[in-house]
This record gives structure tokens, sequence and C-alpha cells, in this order.
């Protein structure tokens, strides 16, 4: 865990998330007052389903996944939530829990914040509170999409679309990211993302070798994904650009 004195936490940092960078120095400052900056690693769970929520998250350089895990074990991806976004919205939506995991997908940083200090922030109804729900229609859309995404499209449109969505949160062309947790998100068997994978590295798309995933024509990958990726984006881009005033 990173721990920084709170007097001192680097705004310029805070800013790599796009939501706190969408705050005015205020509320930005407010926030990272009460903030603390941490690790976290790949694979960690930040909180379980029906869990009680204690704080929200705001990713810098990790990737959180939000799971929804059935009885028999099966999993599957309903959004990731990058530099883009905030974990943890029902903690100010007034739900405190969710029937659905989040789980750490990329190692790095985030500032913690205390859910409680969140919804008293929100209570101001200020500009927090217009730039969260503005976020969380967003996220909705995301959640949306996705579902319609594994009902009604291919796997290698479902991993092109995540392979760019992911692609968006890393400073570099590629990822790194098992065929097995791939599936385990898509919500599929190994062996279809393997051959999915496979279509896509010889259509000279990507390339795929143990876990490391270099993407070599985003224009064509792309035009490979199904329409969900643009929808997706383009809410996000309509919604966070709208005046918080």
């Amino acid at each position: 865990m990173i721990r920084q004195d709170k007097s001192s936490l680097p705004v310029q940092l805070a800013s790599q998330n796009h939501l706190l960078a969408a705050l005015a120095l205020p509320e930005l400052k407010r926030i990272l007052l009460n903030a603390e900056l941490i690790e976290l690693k790949s694979g960690n769970k930040i909180y379980d389903t029906g869990e009680r929520q204690q704080f929200v998250y705001f990713p810098i350089t990790s990737v959180i996944t939000l799971l929804y895990v059935l009885t028999n074990g099966i999993s599957a991806e309903i959004a990731a939530i990058g530099n883009e976004g905030v974990v943890g919205t029902s903690l100010f939506m007034g739900g405190n829990a969710t029937p659905n995991c989040a789980v750490v997908q990329r190692s790095g940083c985030a500032y913690r914040l205390p859910g409680e200090f969140l919804k008293a922030e929100c209570n101001l109804a200020g500009p927090v509170l217009h730039l969260l729900l503005h976020y969380t229609q967003a996220l909705i859309t995301q959640m949306t999409q996705t579902a319609i995404c594994h009902t009604h499209h291919s796997i290698e449109q479902q991993l092109s679309c995540w392979l760019l969505q992911n692609l968006d949160r890393s400073p570099t062309n590629s990822l790194t990211m098992t065929q097995q947790l791939i599936a385990n998100t898509i919500g599929t068997r190994r062996e279809r993302v393997t051959e999915a994978a496979g279509h896509l590295q010889r259509a000279g798309l990507i390339r795929y070798c143990r876990g490391d995933i270099e993407v070599l024509d985003r224009a064509r990958l792309e035009k490979m994904a199904c329409e969900c990726y643009q929808v997706i984006q383009s809410e996000f881009d309509r919604l966070l650009k709208i005046p918080l005033n």
C-alpha cells in the first residue's frame, strides 16, 4: 500500500482519473484530503457479492472488473472500470451493496475514499453529485450493452470489443491477460477464447503469446468489434462532457 501525507497528495496524479480531473480544484482538494493512494494487485477482491461497501475507488493505473457469479461458479463481466470512472456507485446511490463482486483485473494504484465522506459530499447536491450521476448513467449503458453483447454477438466480436476497451485504459498497445481470465470475464469456455484469439492473430490484428497480447492493427480491430464498443464510448463522451453547473 502506498501512503502519503494527505496534505501533499499530488493533484497531478489524481487528475489521471477522468472523473477527478473534471472537478474544480476546491472539490478535488477536498476529496484528496480524505482519500488515500493505495496499490491494488491483480486478482484481489475489492468487495464480494452482497457485501456492504465501505469505500469507493477511483482507479489511476489499475483496472477493476465487476463480475456476476452464478451459483455454479461461472462468472461474467458486467462492466470494467479504469481511470475513466469510480468503483462503488451503490454507495452514493443509497444501496450500499450489490449482487456482483469487484475484482482487480490489472494491477496499479487507485485513490480510496471512505463511503461516508462521499455520501456527505453528494448531500451538498453540488458538482460532485452531478458528475457522479452522469457517470452512473454511462456505466448503466456499459452494463446494458455488455449484456446484449454476450447474447447476440460472436466471440470474435466480443473479444475485439473487450480488447479495445482495455486498450483505452492502457498506456501502451499491449495487455497481459491469460485466456482463462478472458474466458471468465466474457463468460465462455477457454477453448472458445483460444479459437477467437487465434482467428484475430491469423488476421494480423493482434499478436498473442503466453498471456501477452499486442494489438497490431487497431483500425481493423475496431471494424471487427461489434457496435457495442462505439455505443459505450459515445455515451461516456456525451455524458461526461455535459457542463456540471
